[in-house]
């Protein structure tokens, strides 16, 4: 049920986020939405329906209040809002840029319904920046309950995990393989569509909070889960899936043919962003040809065009109907010149006489009945190769999770894709104190759904760690 207001009330189309014009952003790595000021978010906050029993919270992975932190921005208080947020996501200025909100609580709006949902991501952006810049505060921590954890991974769900348990009193360490937190958020995901800055602020509010984050440190090699199970009470791995997939193609071995996980990581930890300050051992080309569409090859693709290819080419083997990128990130590839080839799929890569990459051969497909999937199943079409002349490849086809905690933990579970089995609703693994949840254990999916997943651990560890019942 909710509040209706009268229908001439009601504002139909949610309020759009200013941008940075195409022409100018693909010679820059700045942050491409501006974000909402002030005026704008109140106004798109008045839209909210204000509903009793609000179905959008039952859309967010972390259970965010979404209505209460809405109505506090309607009123002007902004800060309380971003508090409010806090109670629940340890990360909220990250999730309000790369959170897929149009799958998950905007889907459920009531507004939604009939017109264009509430712009809950904008809205919940907009009071974790404006918490930022104006100094906030930090929560009143309760009083140490003189248990340990430790956390494999500085990723969404491993952060998530930490900050849900230091909130709750407990002694977090976090054990990084990599020199800098965030995992995924740091390199993954490029400075104009989460810089970096953002996530080092949201990464030290967390140690604020009383975190203490160990880098350079593999977890199944400077020490074992088992050696982490004789120091703390209990350990929750959120290891990620950093193994990139490739493709069993004929060159895939060239030079200049790149992973998106090692070409994003390159241009990420090396700060090609900056450029010219930095300069990047990636090779810069003329043509830049990425092999999928989700969010990750929109990422590789644009970040090739910000580096000064005159072409940047998606090619993918279904329609754009079937893109699993977000649509917002399709947009702006379009809007940016990328070129998409769709309903085309690599058969080879070929390579010049110094084993360099110069072309790709690509097959044309329709589509035919949905597979396993639900999706159309792409079927070649005979007698229509082609080549695609570049110079660099990019495979964005996915990731796999990574292999080093499952080999060295050999009593832990691990599925048949090389994940680690979990109890969705528990975080639990078969292996006694030990927890995990992400990419780890669900192969690679979404920011918001590995944070959710540290969530769920972090309830079920306080519960475990403090000898409470399921009711308590």
């Amino acid at each position: 049920m909710s509040e209706r207001k009268p229908k001439s009330q009601i504002i139909r189309t949610k309020l759009p986020m200013p941008n940075q014009h195409p022409e100018d952003r693909i010679n820059n790595f700045d942050e491409v939405p501006y974000g909402y000021n002030e005026a704008e978010a109140t106004f798109e906050a008045q839209r909210c329906l204000q509903c009793k029993n609000p179905p959008c919270v039952k859309g967010c992975p972390v259970e965010v209040p979404i209505r209460d932190f809405i109505a506090l921005i309607k009123e002007n208080k902004f800060l309380e809002a971003a508090s409010i947020i806090k109670t629940k996501n340890s990360l909220p200025a990250v999730t309000g840029r790369v959170c897929p909100q149009e799958l998950q609580c905007e889907a459920k709006c009531v507004l939604g319904r009939r017109h264009q949902p509430v712009a809950i991501g904008h809205l919940e952006r907009f009071a974790a920046d404006y918490a930022r810049n104006a100094g906030e505060g930090l929560p009143k921590l309760p009083t140490s309950t003189g248990k340990n954890i430790a956390i494999v991974g500085a990723g969404p769900s491993g952060l998530t995990c930490a900050g849900d348990l230091a909130l709750l009193g407990h002694k977090v360490t976090i054990f990084e393989a990599l020199h800098a937190p965030g995992g995924v958020l740091i390199y993954g995901i490029p400075e104009f569509r989460l810089p970096k800055d953002i996530v080092k602020y949201e990464i030290d509010y967390l140690q604020k909070l009383g975190v203490n984050i160990n880098l350079n440190y593999i977890i199944g090699k400077n020490k074992s889960v088992d050696e982490l199970l004789g120091e703390y009470d209990a350990v929750f791995i959120g290891s990620g899936a950093g193994a990139p997939r490739l493709l069993n193609i004929a060159g895939i071995n060239l030079v200049n043919v790149y992973s998106a996980n090692e070409y994003l990581t390159r241009i990420n930890f090396l700060k090609a962003y900056k450029f010219p300050e930095y300069k990047t051992p990636v090779k810069k080309a003329k043509t830049v040809v990425v092999i999928g569409a989700g969010n990750v090859a929109m990422d590789s693709a644009r970040t090739a065009k910000r580096l000064g290819a005159e072409h940047s080419i998606i090619v993918y083997r279904r329609s754009r109907k079937e893109c699993p990128a977000r649509v917002e990130e399709v947009h702006h590839a379009e809007e940016e010149e990328i070129e998409f080839r769709f309903l085309t799929n690599p058969v080879r890569i070929i390579g010049d006489e110094l084993g360099k990459v110069r072309a790709v051969e690509c097959l044309e497909y329709e589509l035919g009945e949905p597979d396993e999937t639900g999706r159309a199943k792409p079927i070649p079409i005979p007698g229509s190769e082609h080549l695609i002349e570049c110079e660099v490849v990019i495979i964005a086809v996915g990731n796999d999770p990574n292999p080093i905690i499952p080999r060295t933990t050999p009593d832990l579970e691990i599925s048949k894709w090389g994940t680690i089995v979990t109890e969705s609703s528990t975080g639990k693994t078969n292996k006694e104190r030990v927890y995990a949840g992400g990419d780890i254990a669900t192969g690679a999916a979404t920011v918001i759904a590995a944070m959710g997943a540290g969530k769920i651990a972090a309830k079920t560890i306080h519960k475990q760690v403090m000898d409470l019942s399921d009711e308590e």
